[in-house]
């Protein structure tokens, strides 16, 4: 039975509008995907639920704020509005006390580290790594996450120093949306200079890459998997630009079946390492239909899965495990995912 045909078996996706020939192009590129485990990450940023998964304790991988909900940039995608949720840590001791307060309550096995950035696209870590060196000390254990935005050579070995983990940051493939969108002047190539900065360090570098970042358009991520390829990385994160967090009336929501292509294309152009789907998409059916495409074209791991997304890992044979961490990570704690029928008998 073809995919196309298995997939129209799923109540989560009976409404759902499936690019036919895209679904036969991924069931046609499968090959060793298969045998892959795609992993499922719910860490704790936001609130989720789903009928598929478990649920997550509450603070077992928290997201940090150095600049409480503040950014000088606020691009128009985004707004500021994605710092929100966190927890805010606007000085080094409220940083400490508040981790060590998880670890002592509650099931912390790590924390994502991120703020708003200045007028240049930089976040001031400086003053928080003695804060994260001791905590390295203290809980050898703790997996400790780090948006980096753009950095040099000397900023990246400090971090590295002070026992950050992994390293994430935007990689950006046109100029014009970093100055339309994200109100920044400063070129493609200083992105990529930051990427190899980090990937001269010894830490975990997991690029993001927004598809759609300019206002819904697909415009510059063909070049920024050139960038990411180049580099040896950890892992990408790929993200779809969500229009709820944008000004009213400058965002579309970008095709899902475009997005489809650029998984089928990253995963096609870094074969050798993980490719993941993070966090921010838009919800909905086009979230059902874009994780559903993300399975399909072999990507590793998907955040907050939609309903239905394990239904289309069963079908089309591909094991899943979950994982309550930032998807850029794992902690050493993954659950079996199991399959419906064992779970109705």
């Amino acid at each position: 039975m073809r995919w196309i045909e298995r997939l129209a078996a799923i109540d989560e996706l009976e409404d759902a509008a499936l690019d036919a020939s895209l679904v036969d192009e991924y069931e046609r590129s499968a090959g060793g995907a298969l045998l892959r485990p795609i992993r499922f990450s719910t860490p704790t940023f936001k609130s989720y639920s789903s009928c598929e998964l478990e649920s997550c304790g509450k603070n077992s991988f928290p997201a940090f704020s150095v600049t409480a909900s503040a950014c000088a940039l606020d691009c128009d995608h985004c707004q500021a509005k994605i710092l929100e949720p966190m927890i805010p840590a606007t000085n080094p001791e409220m940083l400490d006390r508040k981790v060590r307060e998880l670890i002592a309550a509650q099931d912390l096995r790590g924390f994502l580290l991120s703020g708003g950035s200045n007028r240049r696209n930089e976040i001031r870590y400086e003053r928080y790594y003695p804060v994260v060196e001791r905590l390295k000390r203290d809980f050898p254990d703790l997996k400790i996450a780090i948006h980096s935005a753009l950095l040099d050579e000397t900023r990246a070995r400090r971090m590295e120093a002070a026992g950050v983990d992994t390293v994430m940051m935007d990689v950006i493939g046109a100029a014009r949306t970093i100055r339309e969108v994200y109100h920044l002047n400063r070129p493609v190539e200083d992105f990529e200079a930051t990427l190899a900065a980090l990937c001269a360090t010894n830490m975990q570098v997991v690029p993001h890459i927004v598809i759609g970042l300019h206002y819904g358009q697909i415009v510059g991520e063909a070049r920024a998997l050139d960038i990411v390829s180049r580099h040896p990385v950890h892992s990408l994160v790929l993200v779809v630009v969500m229009p709820f967090y944008a000004k009213p009336g400058t965002f579309q929501t970008p095709d899902a079946a475009a997005v489809g292509r650029i998984f089928l294309a990253a995963r096609r152009r870094i074969p050798d390492r993980e490719v993941l789907l993070g966090c921010a998409r838009p919800p909905g059916m086009h979230r059902r239909i874009t994780d559903a495409y993300a399975v399909m074209a072999g990507l590793d791991g998907i955040a907050f899965p939609a309903d239905g997304t394990v239904a289309v890992a069963e079908a089309i044979g591909r094991p899943a495990v979950q994982e309550h961490a930032c998807c850029s990570m794992k902690t050493g704690r993954t659950i079996t995912v199991h399959r419906r029928a064992a779970l109705a008998g």
